[in-house]
């Protein structure tokens, strides 16, 4: 078995969000008076098992996620490495932070891909991953389909029915190991790496072992208008909880 190397976070940031209709990126958007990527930034340099932390944004937006970072407290803000710049697709941006990682990194080190739309993160997902790659060229958590699972050839008509205990729909953070996965990306250049949609996919066309865990339904992704507001609605009965939680503390000091 290869040595167990570093945990090293990969947070992507690159994308423009235009299907939310607003006038900047959705990661950027702030809720609760906080951009929402300063969510993810945060619990990612709060756990003890990530070293480091590198962000693909765009050269525009550094300067604001620098200023995200300095106003995070409780946490190793030095655990922020640097910055790599997108690419013309989800999968070309995780390939430059692989090669800007891999500049201060060994092929046997853990990057631990996740996007900044991902703005609930929990520790216990973040600890679940990094525990369970061990033994594995990655991992990536998966949620099961609850309703039936049709294929179709034409996207008209149905062809056949899957079998659904079968089919898993996959989510982010994905964690691989950094050679490998690196490798794995750069078999694919230039241009069918622009025809991947998940980080999953290259390294399952590389033949990697990739173990799969069960996800997070609460880790969804902000897209739509409606993913925003309920986003905004959880933090904000988070933060009601622990207010009553303090009030209740205060009582009995």
């Amino acid at each position: 078995m290869e040595g167990i190397g570093r945990n090293i976070a990969l947070l992507l940031s690159g994308g423009t969000g235009m299907r939310l209709g607003a006038d900047i990126p959705k990661q950027y958007i702030k809720v609760c008076g906080r951009p929402v990527i300063s969510y993810c930034i945060e619990k990612l340099l709060i756990h003890e098992k990530i070293h480091e932390l590198w962000i693909v944004a765009d050269t525009a937006w550094q300067p604001f996620i620098l200023e995200c970072i300095e106003k995070i407290h409780d946490c190793n803000t030095k655990k922020f490495k640097g910055f790599s710049i997108p690419g013309k697709n989800r999968q070309l941006s995780v390939f430059h932070g692989l090669c800007d990682i891999k500049n201060h990194a060994d092929d046997k080190d853990y990057v631990f891909i996740h996007d900044a739309a991902r703005p609930l993160l929990s520790q216990k997902q973040i600890s679940e991953c990094l525990n369970m790659v061990r033994g594995y060229d990655g991992l990536v958590p998966v949620l099961p389909m609850k309703d039936t699972v049709y294929a179709s050839d034409d996207g008209k008509k149905i062809t056949s029915l899957l079998k659904r205990n079968e089919i898993f729909a996959g989510q982010a953070p994905e964690v691989f190991r950094l050679g490998k996965y690196l490798e794995a990306n750069r078999r694919l250049l230039p241009d069918k790496i622009l025809k991947i949609n998940g980080s999953t996919e290259p390294a399952i066309l590389a033949g990697m072992n990739i173990a799969m865990i069960s996800g997070d339904e609460a880790n969804f992704k902000i897209t739509t208008k409606g993913d925003l507001e309920r986003f905004e609605r959880i933090v904000v009965e988070r933060m009601q909880c622990c207010d009553r939680q303090r009030e209740e503390r205060g009582q009995y000091e």
